[in-house]
Formats: C-alpha cells, structure tokens, sequence
C-alpha cells in the first residue's frame, strides 16, 4: 500500500500569507547601507597622519634635534634622569609614602641616552668618515670637566641657532671642541633615516619592533608635543584618542583620563600612580557589588531597571491570580 504525502495538519487557507522576497530586502538595506558607510567615512573619517620619525623630527626642526641630542650626551635630558625600569635615576619616580611599585620593579629595560642616543650612532657612523673619527676620538680623550664646558658652550649658543641650506645648523662662534660636529654630523645621520634603524637595532632584541629607544628620544624634545598640542592630545586637553584628529576615539578612556584633570590628581607629582591605584579600587567594586551591602541594594531603593522593563513587569502583574 502506497502511503501519501505526509502534512503537518495545518490548512493553508487559514492563514494570511503576505509574498516576501528576502533577496529584494537584503539588497536594499546592503545598498542603503552602503551609501550611509560610505558617506560618513567621507566626512567623518579619520586623517592619513604622516607616523612621525627622528627622521621627519631633524627635517622639520633640526635646531630642537640638536638640543636634545646635545643634552642627551651632556646627560641632562629626561630620560638620562628617569629612574626605573630604564636606568637607576630618580627624576621621574613616582611613590605614595611606602608604596613605590616603580621602585621594587627595578631596572628592567636599560637605556643609557649618552651612548645609546648618541655616542654608539657616531661610532658607526665615523666608519666611513675620517673627520668625525677624529672629532669622537677628541671628545673621548678630553677630561669630564672640559666636556661639560664644551656642552654647556653649545648648549647656550643653541638658544640662538638657525638652521642652514645645508642641513646644518649654525651657532655663533665658540670654543665648542669636536661637539659642533659630532651633533651635526647626528643631524645629517638623522636626516639620511639611518638613526631611526641604528636605535631600533641597538635595542639588542632579535626583532626590530622595540620603539622605546626612539620614543624617549623624541619624547626628550619639543617636537613630539607639539604634535601632541596640534592634535589636541595633551592632558590638559582632554586628550584620548585611537586615531589622531577626530572625535571621539578611545571613549573608554575618558574615566582614565578624568582624573587627571581634578584636584588632587591635576597637582600631585605621582598622578600616574593615583590614577592607576584609583582605577584598580574602582574595578574590584564593580566586581564585587554583589558582594557589598548597601551598594548591591541600590536597583532597590532607585528602581529605575522597573521603568525601563515596564510593560514586562505589567504582564507579569496581570497574569497573577
């Protein structure tokens, strides 16, 4: 005996029916779609910012280079003075009373500026060039005091230095020693994008992908932030941002960046340390708001969840006896 088609037992004429054609829809709201994204990014997308160099830094402003390798090798920058994890100096440790996690982290990713920034390029540098061989083999010769005087001789006379057609930079006439030409032999090396590579590779990693020997560099220097001030990034500004000039960016950080912009964080030298100890304290309460009475108990006394879920809380009052 032949079976027939098996039914579900439901009638068709029933029901009403309305004729849907998913494949129309689906291409309508892809076009739709696509229009909205693609005007939008046209309008609101975010700038092709040029990523910034030592290279880009010594074209574009080559006297505020030569500062800031000039301290670098005198020793007086910021970074020769951090403190841990780069070296074992205390400029810029930060500490409330007994805690200091700065401290007990320890030196970890040594950076000596003095040679790292600038003596070890020159030496490399001086394989080809006989006069700065010469200059380098002077500055090493001469006594610690003699090179300070030559340092602080340049230094002052950077204050009114011009950048030349050259590359060079022009100081007034001074006793100077060999510092004049080593920093702009640096400048020329820095302008040529060698300097960039010889920091990446003296960072003594296998990949070259370890940028904290050129950030501290450029982070010694104007030039950085005045990037930062053009992009309205710095901390006096609000700034957070995943993409430089556009709004809004990181938003999750704005709680980060909150306290940095009020008492008593805005004036304490350890703010870094405040705001992570902050954070840290905010975050185990939310984890632990089940756990804390009187916070858990809030949905409670300001029951705003219940306006929100208000036609299900209506229904489920309704279906009681």
């Amino acid at each position: 005996m032949r079976r027939g088609p098996r039914t579900s037992g439901l009638d068709p004429g029933r029901f009403r029916t309305i004729r849907y054609d998913l494949l129309k829809e689906v291409s309508v709201a892809m076009g739709v779609i696509s229009v909205l994204v693609i005007g939008l990014a046209a309008v609101l997308s975010s700038p092709d910012v040029q990523p910034d160099t030592i290279q880009r830094w010594s074209q574009d402003n080559p006297v505020d280079f030569v500062t800031t390798a000039t301290n670098e090798l005198a020793g007086a920058s910021v970074s020769a003075g951090y403190g841990p994890p780069y070296n074992s100096g205390t400029g810029s440790i930060q500490s409330l009373g007994p805690l200091s996690p700065q401290k007990w982290a320890g030196v970890h990713q040594n950076v000596d500026p003095v040679n790292q920034f600038v003596l070890e390029p020159l030496r490399k540098a001086a394989a080809g060039n006989a006069t700065l061989g010469t200059a380098l083999t002077t500055f090493d010769a001469a006594g610690s005091d003699r090179q300070t005087a030559w340092l602080t001789a340049y230094t002052n006379a950077l204050a009114k230095a011009t950048p030349k057609d050259d590359g060079t930079v022009a100081v007034a006439a001074g006793d100077y020693g060999p510092v004049a030409s080593m920093m702009n032999s640096l400048l020329a090396v820095a302008r040529g994008g060698a300097l960039d590579g010889l920091l990446l590779s003296g960072a003594g990693t296998f990949y070259q992908t370890d940028y904290t020997g050129p950030l501290l560099f450029l982070g010694d220097g104007t030039h950085l932030s005045g990037l930062a001030q053009d992009q309205h990034l710095t901390g006096n500004q609000w700034g957070v941002m995943n993409e430089t000039g556009r709004y809004p960016g990181q938003a999750w950080l704005w709680l980060f960046q909150m306290w940095y912009q009020i008492p008593p964080y805005n004036t304490s030298t350890s703010v870094d340390l405040l705001v992570v100890l902050t954070m840290a304290v905010l975050s185990l309460a939310l984890i632990f708001v089940p756990f804390i009475p009187g916070l858990r108990d809030i949905p409670r006394w300001i029951p705003i969840h219940r306006l929100i879920w208000r036609r299900f809380y209506a229904e489920q009052t309704a279906r009681r006896p």
